[in-house]
Protein backbone atom coordinates (compact mmCIF):
# COMPACT_ATOMS: atom_id res chain seq x y z
CA UNK A 1 0.00 0.00 0.00
CA UNK A 2 2.96 2.32 0.66
CA UNK A 3 4.72 1.99 -2.18
CA UNK A 4 1.14 2.55 -4.30
CA UNK A 5 1.17 5.58 -2.23
CA UNK A 6 4.27 6.78 -3.49
CA UNK A 7 4.10 5.88 -6.94
CA UNK A 8 0.44 7.91 -7.17
CA UNK A 9 2.41 11.05 -5.25
CA UNK A 10 5.02 10.62 -8.00
CA UNK A 11 2.58 10.76 -10.81
CA UNK A 12 0.96 13.65 -9.06
CA UNK A 13 4.42 15.68 -9.47
CA UNK A 14 5.58 14.37 -12.82
CA UNK A 15 1.99 15.65 -13.80
CA UNK A 16 2.19 18.87 -11.98
CA UNK A 17 5.65 19.80 -13.38
CA UNK A 18 4.47 18.81 -17.14
CA UNK A 19 1.56 20.44 -17.33
CA UNK A 20 2.84 23.75 -15.27
CA UNK A 21 5.87 23.90 -18.01
CA UNK A 22 3.24 22.97 -20.84
CA UNK A 23 1.52 26.03 -19.86
CA UNK A 24 4.29 28.22 -19.64
CA UNK A 25 5.14 27.14 -23.54
CA UNK A 26 1.48 28.19 -24.62
CA UNK A 27 2.32 31.39 -22.08
CA UNK A 28 5.22 32.43 -24.74
CA UNK A 29 3.86 31.48 -27.81
CA UNK A 30 3.26 34.74 -29.87
CA UNK A 31 0.54 33.74 -31.52
CA UNK A 32 -1.46 30.82 -30.17
CA UNK A 33 -5.00 29.43 -31.61
CA UNK A 34 -7.97 29.80 -29.56
CA UNK A 35 -7.23 25.78 -28.96
CA UNK A 36 -4.12 26.66 -27.73
CA UNK A 37 -5.28 29.04 -25.43
CA UNK A 38 -7.92 26.50 -24.29
CA UNK A 39 -4.69 24.08 -23.82
CA UNK A 40 -3.25 26.37 -21.87
CA UNK A 41 -6.08 27.05 -19.80
CA UNK A 42 -6.42 23.59 -19.03
CA UNK A 43 -2.79 22.68 -18.55
CA UNK A 44 -2.39 25.62 -15.65
CA UNK A 45 -5.80 24.00 -13.66
CA UNK A 46 -4.53 20.90 -14.26
CA UNK A 47 -0.74 21.21 -12.84
CA UNK A 48 -2.57 23.28 -9.60
CA UNK A 49 -4.71 20.41 -8.82
CA UNK A 50 -1.90 17.78 -9.38
CA UNK A 51 0.12 20.47 -6.94
CA UNK A 52 -2.59 19.91 -4.09
CA UNK A 53 -2.42 16.22 -3.79
CA UNK A 54 1.46 16.67 -3.14
CA UNK A 55 3.01 20.04 -3.06
CA UNK A 56 4.09 22.44 -0.34
CA UNK A 57 2.36 25.44 0.00
CA UNK A 58 4.88 27.02 -2.01
CA UNK A 59 4.10 25.35 -4.98
CA UNK A 60 -0.14 25.95 -4.66
CA UNK A 61 1.07 29.75 -4.84
CA UNK A 62 3.01 29.38 -7.84
CA UNK A 63 -0.05 26.98 -9.46
CA UNK A 64 -2.12 29.83 -8.57
CA UNK A 65 0.18 32.65 -9.78
CA UNK A 66 0.29 30.43 -13.04
CA UNK A 67 -3.41 30.45 -13.26
CA UNK A 68 -3.77 33.84 -12.98
CA UNK A 69 -1.23 34.93 -15.36
CA UNK A 70 -2.42 32.72 -18.17
CA UNK A 71 -6.38 34.50 -17.49
CA UNK A 72 -3.91 37.95 -17.60
CA UNK A 73 -2.70 37.59 -20.49
CA UNK A 74 -6.06 36.44 -22.06
CA UNK A 75 -7.24 39.64 -20.68
CA UNK A 76 -9.83 37.88 -18.53
CA UNK A 77 -9.41 40.18 -15.43
CA UNK A 78 -12.23 38.10 -13.33
CA UNK A 79 -10.76 34.86 -13.18
CA UNK A 80 -7.35 36.80 -12.84
CA UNK A 81 -7.77 38.74 -10.13
CA UNK A 82 -9.85 35.74 -8.35
CA UNK A 83 -6.40 33.27 -8.73
CA UNK A 84 -4.47 36.22 -7.72
CA UNK A 85 -5.64 36.86 -4.44
CA UNK A 86 -6.28 32.59 -3.97
CA UNK A 87 -1.75 32.93 -4.17
CA UNK A 88 -1.83 35.75 -1.80
CA UNK A 89 -4.43 33.92 0.41
CA UNK A 90 -2.27 30.82 0.44
CA UNK A 91 0.93 32.95 1.15
CA UNK A 92 -0.66 34.23 4.18
CA UNK A 93 -2.02 31.55 5.90
CA UNK A 94 1.11 29.72 5.12
CA UNK A 95 3.53 32.19 6.11
CA UNK A 96 5.09 31.80 2.15
CA UNK A 97 7.60 34.88 2.05
CA UNK A 98 10.31 35.24 -0.95
CA UNK A 99 9.92 35.17 -4.65
CA UNK A 100 6.21 33.47 -3.95
CA UNK A 101 4.79 36.87 -2.21
CA UNK A 102 6.81 38.78 -4.31
CA UNK A 103 4.86 37.25 -7.51
CA UNK A 104 1.91 37.23 -5.28
CA UNK A 105 1.53 41.04 -5.33
CA UNK A 106 2.98 40.62 -9.36
CA UNK A 107 -0.18 39.03 -9.99
CA UNK A 108 -2.42 41.04 -8.29
CA UNK A 109 -0.79 44.41 -9.91
CA UNK A 110 -0.86 42.59 -12.92
CA UNK A 111 -4.52 41.53 -12.83
CA UNK A 112 -5.98 44.85 -11.76
CA UNK A 113 -4.58 46.15 -14.80
CA UNK A 114 -6.37 43.86 -16.95
CA UNK A 115 -9.43 45.04 -14.87
CA UNK A 116 -8.44 48.74 -15.95
CA UNK A 117 -7.99 49.39 -12.06
CA UNK A 118 -5.46 52.16 -11.98
CA UNK A 119 -5.33 52.17 -8.34
CA UNK A 120 -5.19 48.74 -7.44
CA UNK A 121 -2.47 48.07 -10.31
CA UNK A 122 0.01 50.58 -8.21
CA UNK A 123 -1.02 49.62 -4.96
CA UNK A 124 -0.30 46.07 -5.62
CA UNK A 125 3.03 46.87 -8.02
CA UNK A 126 4.12 49.16 -4.89
CA UNK A 127 3.94 46.30 -2.76
CA UNK A 128 5.46 43.80 -4.93
CA UNK A 129 8.72 45.70 -5.28
CA UNK A 130 8.81 46.52 -1.84
CA UNK A 131 8.11 42.31 -1.16
CA UNK A 132 10.98 41.71 -3.89
CA UNK A 133 13.41 43.20 -2.38
CA UNK A 134 13.59 40.76 0.36
CA UNK A 135 13.71 38.31 -2.18
CA UNK A 136 17.23 36.18 -1.55
CA UNK A 137 18.31 34.84 -4.84
CA UNK A 138 19.74 37.67 -7.07
CA UNK A 139 18.69 36.03 -10.33
CA UNK A 140 14.88 35.42 -8.91
CA UNK A 141 15.01 39.27 -7.43
CA UNK A 142 16.19 40.43 -11.18
CA UNK A 143 13.03 38.24 -12.61
CA UNK A 144 10.67 39.65 -10.85
CA UNK A 145 11.81 43.12 -11.91
CA UNK A 146 11.64 42.32 -15.46
CA UNK A 147 8.32 41.27 -14.66
CA UNK A 148 6.79 44.32 -13.28
CA UNK A 149 8.51 46.29 -16.23
CA UNK A 150 5.92 44.26 -18.31
CA UNK A 151 2.85 45.34 -16.97
CA UNK A 152 0.42 47.23 -18.43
Amino acid sequence: MAARKREEGESHREFAVDLFNLAWTLMETRRRTREEDLRMIHAAHASRYHWEQVGSPKNLAIGEWQVSRVYAILRRAEPALFHAKACLGTCRRHGVRDFPLAYAYEALARASAVAGDRRGRGRYLRLAERAGRGIREPEDRALLLEDLRTIP
